[in-house]
């Protein structure tokens, strides 16, 4: 094993508590994810040197995937770990995203299709499947044109939500990934080596606004607004990053250290009550684990004493706060 590699693995390893603290999936295990994590990672050469760079990434990356509840097992095709602006971010695929919609409970089935210039496509109904006939194997379909999902909702009616190019293209050219693209500052895009996944990406979450919400689902898309996977949310001026305080928040060596980014910090997200709270979360539950590392330390070098009496220690008091905190 390189170096490099081995560091990394040992930045996956230091996600353990928090993917478990976190997990949204009882069926995903911290051993089989941190494994693909590694295999993901260690592809490619440039990939595996933004993780070295950019370790806190890598553990924010993993403790998200846990969160939302979403495997990187390549033969699920639903995420994948992806260098981005000099860190390494989780990216949900469509199919992860269908996943999670019906994992979740927000609905029955769903399936997204592009459509072709010379595809027969009809809409027939506001909630009734769209007939779409085509030659699957038929290599004269023409360019694509458009892309609709369909969705079965528990009372069984259906959802259909359709985009033609042009609205794809005009969320696709807000992009900063495709705009860096265009302006050949990077060599690559899933704009440009998955086109089709793309559309298809971008159809459902249109039609996710109008589908029945569920806290994984949300968490998903919370997500992809907020890494920059491509598909150009629609957020205020002042909108707040929080992906990058949450790794500040980690990088503090002491309890008192973490409390003190959030008070300092935390104004910035008052407009954004969801972000607000993933970095109170972050702030409580690594606060806690230092304070308890500090006392554990403290122990250990300390002779045993009647407990009758003896006073907590700051760090005690500390962990005691922020307890409180997370009530």
């Amino acid at each position: 094993m390189s170096n490099a590699l081995a560091i990394v693995t040992g930045a996956i390893q230091e996600a353990r508590e928090d993917f478990s603290r976190v997990l949204g999936d009882r069926s995903l295990s911290f051993e089989r994810e941190s494994g693909f994590a590694i295999q993901q990672l260690q592809k490619n050469d440039y990939t595996l040197g933004v993780a070295m760079k950019n370790k806190a990434s890598v553990i924010n990356a993993v403790t998200n995937m846990a969160a939302i509840g979403i495997s990187l097992n390549p033969a699920r095709k639903q995420a994948y770990l992806v260098p981005r602006d000099g860190q390494i971010c989780l990216d949900i695929s469509y199919i992860g995203l269908l996943d999670l919609a019906v994992a979740s409970g927000s609905i029955l089935w769903g399936q997204a299709e592009l459509v072709r210039e010379h595809d027969l496509f009809k809409r027939v109904g506001m909630d009734k499947q769209p007939v779409h006939e085509f030659e699957p194997f038929g290599k004269n379909r023409g360019l694509i044109i458009g892309a609709y999902v369909v969705a079965k909702l528990h009372n069984g009616d259906f959802l259909t939500t359709m985009m033609d190019m042009d609205e794809v293209c005009s969320i696709r050219d807000r992009s900063e990934g495709w705009k860096a693209f265009c302006a050949k500052k990077i060599k690559s895009t899933p704009w440009a080596s998955d086109e089709g996944e793309m559309i298809k990406k971008t159809v459902i979450k249109r039609a996710y606004k109008l589908w029945p919400k569920t806290e994984r689902l949300d968490a998903a898309m919370t997500h992809l607004n907020t890494t920059g996977e491509g598909l150009a949310p629609d957020r205020p001026d002042n909108w707040v990053d929080v992906a990058p305080m949450i790794a500040e928040v980690l990088r503090t060596t002491t309890a008192a250290d973490a409390k003190a980014y959030w008070q300092e910090n935390n104004s910035a997200l008052a407009g954004q009550p969801a972000d607000h709270k993933r970095l109170k979360d972050a702030m409580i539950a690594h606060g806690m684990k230092l304070a308890d590392l500090a006392k554990r330390a403290a122990e250990a070098h300390t002779v045993e004493m009647e407990p009758t009496g003896v006073a907590m220690t700051d760090d005690e008091a500390l962990a005691a706060d922020l307890a409180r905190s997370a009530q």
